[in-house]
């Protein structure tokens, strides 16, 4: 095999900083064809050449992974084989759902404010990796979410009003109440409810599309996370077991650049979350997440390959979060407002993809503004709804924990009711069902 040759399969898919490809160049030249050997150690991948000097692989040695895109923050195409040729009416469906979405964030986080829900999460300046990735995915992909998915569902059928009455935990709460705001579950839309503690949802998500390879293989799940969440081990967990087992998924990375209170530069060294895919054997992307086209393209991708190789998929969708982390969290403690500012007017996705549809005469300002007024009276109808409803019984915090109701827990009702009745002074309780 001539030099060159070697050289070159040493470096495929890599791209290194010429010193380190010197150091690589040296050593190859310095032994024959003769004595070129691999090593065949059963822990590494195959075809692993022996060489004679002390190699180290360097992070910053290595280029950055690259960021798919397809339109840029004008709203203009940069490839044409990458336009995805979506429908005028898929489009508006998109934006429809991503500006509903934001009026819904801005009304029920000043709900939150003034002490009517007690807590709420935006995704403002995330709903493009939202939209379009729920896009891409079939109805029936079951999504194992995080907390700021709330588009996913939106793009699926869950109403305006089903959202708010989880929030204010009213009898019509399909939760039951028994949920913190912005923590929906809905079986009919195949989203699992979600639950508080971070990346939980990811070794779900891998067991689920486990059991899809035996029983559906037309499915695959996908599961939303954050570059915070990233840092749980369940996140390593989640990842091994998919790319062992081989099971038909997509890891979604919502990379925002901060966890509540932490910058991205004090959670890893390394390039991202997606030089993490690669090191557990997945294939991986990293996207424009305010790109709604390369989501979706990134996403379609994903689920094809996931389903045809039966295998795992991330996707690492850069992107930034314009709003504070939740209600119980003030970002200006960490992060400078003028950067929020310059996110919010530089590359905000609800008006990348509004300069696109102008650009195509699908849309004029007449008709954002009636759009946008709309979404308003959608939300507000629906919290002055919301708030007219009781809360469920307070027996309903002892059902649901077993299939059937135990001694213990029957014990501990009847100590509760009898508390209230008791002092009945003291608790709202016209508020709840009786």
């Amino acid at each position: 095999m001539a030099l060159a040759s070697r050289f070159g399969r040493l470096l495929v898919g890599k791209t290194y900083r010429p010193q380190v490809v010197q150091v690589i160049r040296r050593s190859l030249a310095s032994s024959s064809e003769e004595n070129v050997e691999y090593a065949k150690f059963p822990g590494q991948r195959s075809h692993a050449r022996y060489v004679t000097e002390p190699i180290f692989q360097r992070p910053d040695d290595i280029e950055a992974m690259p960021v798919y895109r397809v339109m840029n923050n004008d709203g203009v195409m940069l490839a044409a084989d990458q336009d995805p040729q979506l429908s005028k009416e898929t489009v508006e469906k998109m934006f429809g759902v991503m500006v509903q979405l934001s009026m819904m964030d801005n009304i029920l986080y000043d709900a939150q404010r003034q002490g009517r829900i007690s807590f709420y999460m935006t995704a403002h300046g995330e709903e493009a990796t939202l939209v379009g990735s729920s896009a891409a995915l079939q109805n029936e992909d079951p999504v194992f979410a995080q907390y700021r998915e709330a588009a996913v569902l939106l793009w699926r059928g869950f109403s305006v009003q089903q959202c708010v009455h989880q929030c204010y935990g009213n009898t019509h709460d399909i939760g039951k109440g028994k949920q913190m705001p912005v923590h929906y579950g809905s079986a009919d839309h195949s989203y699992i409810t979600i639950s508080s503690p971070l990346a939980t949802q990811l070794p779900q998500a891998a067991g689920a599309a486990f059991a899809l390879k035996r029983s559906n293989p037309d499915l695959c799940s996908i599961t939303y996370f954050g570059d915070g969440s990233a840092s749980e081990g369940d996140t390593h967990a989640a990842m091994n077991f998919a790319a062992t087992l081989q099971c038909p998924m997509i890891f979604f990375c919502r990379n925002n650049g901060y966890a509540i209170s932490t910058p991205t530069s004090d959670q890893y060294r390394g390039d991202g979350i997606a030089s993490r895919g690669i090191g557990y054997g997945i294939n991986t992307i990293r996207v424009d997440g305010n790109d709604l086209f390369a989501v979706y393209n990134a996403t379609r991708e994903a689920r094809k390959i996931a389903l045809e190789e039966q295998r795992p998929v991330l996707i690492e969708a850069m992107t930034y979060r314009i709003g504070h982390h939740s209600t119980s969290d003030d970002s200006s403690a960490y992060r400078p407002n003028t950067e929020v500012r310059k996110w919010e007017d530089f590359d905000q996705p609800i008006t990348r993809l509004a300069r696109y549809m102008d650009q195509k005469g699908w849309l004029t300002p007449e008709a954002e503004k009636a759009l946008r007024m709309s979404c308003r009276k959608t939300v507000t109808d629906a919290v002055s709804k919301a708030e007219k409803q009781l809360k469920p019984p307070v027996s309903e915090l002892f059902n649901d924990v077993y299939d059937e109701m135990t001694p213990r827990l029957e014990s501990q009702m009847r100590e509760l009711e009898k508390h209230v009745q008791e002092h009945e002074d003291q608790y709202p309780v016209g508020d709840f069902r009786s």
